[in-house]
């Protein structure tokens, strides 16, 4: 299979939020174009957000789509930001970040009630979002 050279990413950030049992999930939606963003974009959102629980992340980068990472941030392991990454790779978006500001509620979700609400949150941003193809050449 020959390289595709172009890829889907979001034109500008976007957010969503998810209500669960009390918790609120606010996804926020980034174009980034490195991984040095990330943790000015988080530590802003930590600074808005002072009463927010955790900060849940993923993200995928280049073109081939072949770079990414998640954090859980202290959520147990796997139900926040595989869900998230998750969602981007259904989506096909690279050249993305998307941080889930998590509000507890006083009510236990539960593993599948976090994957559930991780993934949701991310799917309203993503649905917010202006998705745009862009080619390889683009700046």
């Amino acid at each position: 299979m020959l390289f595709n050279d172009t890829y889907q990413t979001i034109r500008e950030a976007t957010e969503g939020i998810f209500r669960d049992k009390g918790s609120k999930f606010i996804a926020y939606a980034y174009p980034i174009k490195t991984e040095n963003e990330i943790k000015e974009i988080i530590a802003v959102l930590r600074n808005e957000h002072a009463k927010a629980r955790h900060f849940c992340w993923a993200m995928r980068l280049t073109p081939d789509r072949n770079v990414h990472r998640f954090n859980d941030d202290g959520e147990p392991s796997g139900t926040a930001g595989r869900p998230i990454l998750n969602a981007l790779l259904s989506a096909d978006v690279t050249n993305i970040l998307v941080v889930v500001a998590r509000y507890f509620g006083g009510t236990l979700l539960g593993v599948p009630g976090l994957i559930n609400a991780y993934k949701s949150a991310t799917q309203e941003a993503l649905s917010a979002a202006n998705i745009v193809q862009k080619t390889v050449n683009d700046v």
